[in-house]
């Protein structure tokens, strides 16, 4: 018997924690945070607060419902590095007796997080590379197969049990071009869904009211050339801001500021995390072209040196893409503890979307109003989604082919409309389309 529990990700954007009950065992896939309840949080520093504090704000999930059956989990296993699937393993991973189990990379970062945290799970991390499985019991084998995203070595897992195969797809996009990595793994997710059964879907429905296919990175990649090569920046400071875990990004915007014969300079604690642990399992080696800054007092030293050495010497990359109070980009413009001087026809580059929370939204706002009273050039929008659309859904459906589908990673307004396209594929809703909610459970058979 299979039943599924909708623990996070199935009422918001974020939060994703998933756990699957295959007859006695579980498996538990993803550990996410939901970073608005963070930044929401008024009564005092967020770092102070208790697991039971951060579950209660709405934080991270709520695991009570497996609080009777925590000696059945057998595995956690984490798709890929973003905090909304791997933010609140320092929190809740101390709750189960058993492997922590991701790529390399995701690894890597996780690493970071828990020493941040003082928590110490470094005897339970297992790594498994893409495209290889594990034998996690007798009856369960899970399987890492290749997928794109917007950061490294994010996967597909498929969970093969007697009863079929159960494919966990949040998040992902078909990108066929890709700037890191290769293309997605077609051929073994064809193979599977030919020689086996796939019972469950679950998948990434985050754009699946969006009539499109997701452009490849190698679009991204070519609007920055279009900006940073074409845009009149002699005598100017170039400053980008992107999402830290976003290494193929990275890649792109130190290629062309070499070009540009600029020094590139990262400034942002989380920027130097996610670019050091890709760099600890070699795939990248920006150090050598970059000067990485993390630390505050250093990032205040830096600038002081831009300014002093000239500012069309250089190409900034910093935090702050989504306005949050305390990232580098903010601080710069509110002239909060770092004292910089924007000049007219400075060009700031936001190679990001806004992530659609009321707080975010605002955030960018008050980032915007700020910067343009300095009478600087602003670029937005300079950016490709990681998460794939309602064609790419289409095409993922077809393939797979899978007997029951389960939307994540949203409320209803954004699960709709793959429930939908399922319902215009053949699938019905409520026998072979599922809804979950978080904390709910649904039994598949």
């Amino acid at each position: 018997m299979i039943e599924i529990f909708s623990i996070g990700g199935y009422s918001e954007v974020g939060k994703n924690m998933t756990a699957i009950k295959i007859d006695n065992e579980i498996i538990i896939l993803d550990m996410g945070l939901y970073l608005p309840a963070v930044l929401e949080y008024e009564e005092g520093d967020p770092r102070d607060l208790t697991t039971r504090d951060l579950i209660k704000i709405g934080a991270i999930p709520d695991d009570d419902v497996l609080e009777k059956y925590r000696d059945n989990v057998k595995a956690i296993i984490l798709g890929h590095c973003h905090l909304d699937h791997i933010g609140a393993a320092p929190f809740l991973a101390m709750h189960y007796d058993c492997p922590i189990i991701g790529t390399p990379y995701s690894l890597e970062v996780l690493k970071t997080l828990l020493e941040e945290h003082k928590e110490k799970f470094d005897k339970r991390l297992k790594q498994l590379n893409i495209n290889s499985h594990l034998q996690i019991t007798k009856n369960i084998k899970i399987e890492f197969i290749n997928i794109t995203h917007s950061t490294p070595q994010t996967v597909l897992i498929a969970i093969h049990t007697k009863y079929g195969i159960i494919m966990y797809a949040n998040d992902f996009k078909l990108d066929n071009y890709p700037v890191i990595g290769k293309k997605p793994d077609y051929e073994r997710l064809k193979h599977l869904s030919e020689k086996e059964n796939i019972l469950l879907l679950i998948m990434d429905s985050l754009y699946s009211n969006l009539n499109a296919k997701t452009p490849s990175e190698k679009v991204a990649k070519e609007m920055l050339k279009e900006i940073m090569l074409g845009t009149k920046n002699e005598n100017n400071l170039i400053i980008i801001t992107t999402f830290s875990s976003h290494i193929a990004r990275l890649k792109s915007i130190i290629e062309f500021g070499k070009m540009l014969n600029r020094k590139v300079v990262f400034l942002g604690r989380s920027l130097c995390n996610y670019v050091k642990a890709a760099e600890k399992i070699g795939l990248v080696n920006f150090s050598k072209e970059v000067d990485l800054v993390g630390y505050r007092s250093l990032v205040k030293k830096k600038l002081r040196q831009i300014e002093k050495e000239g500012r069309s010497n250089y190409l900034i990359v910093c935090t702050g893409n989504q306005g949050e109070p305390d990232a580098i980009l903010t601080r710069m413009a509110n002239k909060k503890d770092i004292h910089f001087e924007f000049l007219p026809n400075d060009i700031v580059i936001f190679s990001c979307r806004t992530i659609p929370t009321k707080m975010t939204i605002k955030n960018r706002e008050n980032l915007e109003k700020r910067l343009k009273q300095f009478h600087v050039r602003i670029f937005k929008e300079i950016h490709v989604s990681g998460h794939a659309a309602r064609e790419d859904h289409r095409d993922m459906i077809m393939l797979l082919k899978p007997k029951h589908i389960l939307p994540i990673h949203g409320g209803r307004e954004i699960t709709s409309g793959l429930e939908t396209l399922a319902e215009e594929l053949g699938y019905k809703l409520n026998k072979t389309v599922h809804l979950g909610d978080d904390g709910k459970k649904i039994e598949i058979s």
